[in-house]
């Protein structure tokens, strides 16, 4: 059975930090796309980070220069947020998932099939 677990959430004042971690386990995913969501109540849910199965990142504009997707391992990633500000307040949530491969490339599919249960972030001005 698949878990991914996140940890690191809270509250912090605006531009403050927080460093978001997942463990994932029970997969054999050799290289996985790994992504962090968040969801604020009454939106839709957004895609902050992505980090596909060739190392490559991509952010919601949002966030671009405040927030690091990275990994460590095939099961362990984390979110680095700096400058936060009270717009970021959510409950965030990893995802992963095997890549798509084609044309000799991989990418990561809009949909993931593992999640997290989250973790809130919630940001005072």
């Amino acid at each position: 059975q698949v878990q991914l677990v996140e940890s690191g959430g809270g509250s912090v004042q605006s531009g403050g930090s927080l460093r978001l971690s997942c463990v994932a386990s029970g997969y054999t995913v050799s290289r996985p796309c790994m992504a962090w969501f968040r969801q604020a109540p009454g939106k839709e849910r957004e895609r902050v980070a992505t980090i596909n199965a060739d190392g490559a990142k991509n952010y919601a504009n949002s966030v671009k220069g405040r927030f690091t997707i990275s990994k460590e391992d095939n099961t362990k990633f984390s979110l680095q947020m700096n400058n936060l500000k009270p717009e970021d307040t959510a409950m965030y949530y990893c995802a992963a998932d095997a890549p798509l491969y084609g044309r000799g490339t991989y990418s990561c599919a809009a949909n993931y099939n593992y999640w997290g249960h989250g973790t809130q972030v919630t940001v005072s001005s």
